[in-house]
């Protein structure tokens, strides 16, 4: 490595891969003779407590584009840090957390409902199985981009959205852990927003008669699901353990916002639930809806479409309507569809100490779908009456 006092002429001059020219006047500043392009350089030593540490090069700019004085003052300031014992080239630590290890923290962080862990597990393991391993960090927009659109044109826009979703509740854990991470790529996205759902007005008279064409189990899961609102897991959860005839609770374990909930049964869903128990003993089975057809030995999909009868989300449609029709207060139909409340002050309601408060919103629930029912099925009698006069 020769030494040569610079100038801007001296520089022009030297032979392109000649090697490395150190300048006499600013200590460590080099110029590095490619064999295509010349560039400014500063090289020097980090000690640190007077061991070395290790020799450093940093590139300032090629020679063509900045001048001699200024890259003069670039290596001042980069000499200035190495003396300093501050290795220039030394990125910020990072944990190179991976894809697939943020998920395995982010699950981590909070109870989640088994269903909500294997969509997870899936939409990573699955749909994003060659980024898995890969660092987070290493995850810019335009790939995120690229990987959404990919997944639109095979495998359609619900599934599209549900994996960034995924992948964007992933990231910000890592964001948590990893301080070198500054942003979420996939918050650049424009996901569209669910469509909300059109419900058709449930005239009750004809759902009756068409739940009295199914099975008994089938049919009673039916009309519970409407007697209740209960989110689906929730009702097919439910095992004969579960049910308090003496106090007339049905107790659903399995719950979006966690714990279990107590739910106040009306006089006609106790009594059609003590004659689902009777009916069913001699069968064995420990749940309240069983199907010797399911793998579980549950019922797993209610659904009755070709039917022409309700989903079970619809059925909590109906439910919430018709608890505002029945003049039941907001809060209270909220507790009864195990939903928090909003706000502060939602927090320190606890639904399992209100059962026999929320028990005649429960009965007046119960009470419009029965009235309902009954006064349209005793229609054709006094048809008949007036009839006959």
């Amino acid at each position: 490595m020769a030494v040569l006092h610079l100038t801007e002429s001296r520089i022009r001059d030297l032979d392109l891969g000649s090697g490395i020219w150190r300048d006499s006047e600013v200590k460590g500043l080099l110029v590095v003779c490619h064999a295509t392009t010349k560039t400014y350089a500063a090289q020097g030593d980090v000690r640190r407590n007077g061991r070395h540490i290790r020799t450093v090069r940093v590139k300032i700019d090629r020679v063509d584009r900045i001048s001699l004085r200024e890259a003069r003052n670039r290596a001042r300031t980069i000499m200035s840090q190495i003396q300093s014992g501050v290795d220039p080239t030394a990125g910020p630590k990072e944990s190179g957390i991976t894809l697939l290890q943020a998920l395995d923290e982010h699950l981590q962080e909070k109870p989640f409902r088994d269903a909500t862990v294997e969509s997870y597990r899936y939409n990573i393991e699955h749909y994003l199985s060659r980024y898995k391993n890969r660092a987070v960090a290493d995850l810019s927009r335009s790939e995120v981009r690229d990987i959404y659109q990919h997944l639109r044109s095979a495998k359609g826009q619900p599934t599209a959205t549900g994996v960034m979703r995924t992948l964007r509740a992933v990231i910000n854990t890592a964001l948590r852990l990893d301080e070198t991470l500054t942003s979420n790529p996939v918050t650049f996205l424009r996901l569209p927003t669910p469509k909300s759902r059109h419900v058709d007005e449930l005239d009750v008279a004809e759902w009756w008669e068409k739940t009295e064409e199914l099975s008994p189990i089938r049919r009673d899961l039916h009309r519970a699901m409407l007697l209740t609102g209960a989110r689906r897991a929730s009702i097919l959860g439910v095992k004969r353990k579960d049910v308090d005839l003496t106090r007339g609770v049905l107790t659903f374990n399995h719950m979006k916002t966690g714990g279990r909930m107590l739910f106040p049964m009306g006089t006609f869903l106790r009594d059609m639930i003590a004659q689902r128990l009777e009916e069913d003993l001699p069968f064995n089975n420990p749940w309240l809806w069983p199907s010797p057809a399911s793998g579980k030995g549950c019922t797993t999909e209610p659904k009755e479409r070709k039917r022409g009868l309700p989903s079970p989300h619809e059925y909590r449609h109906h439910a919430r309507t018709m608890f505002i029709a029945a003049g039941v207060p907001y809060a209270e139909s909220a507790l009864l569809l195990g939903q928090r409340l909003p706000g502060a002050s939602g927090g320190y309601v606890h639904a399992e100490h209100l059962v026999e408060h929320l028990r005649p919103h429960a009965q007046a629930l119960e009470n419009r779908i029965v009235a309902a029912r009954a006064s349209t099925m005793q229609l054709p009698d006094m048809t008949e009456a007036r009839d006959a006069a």
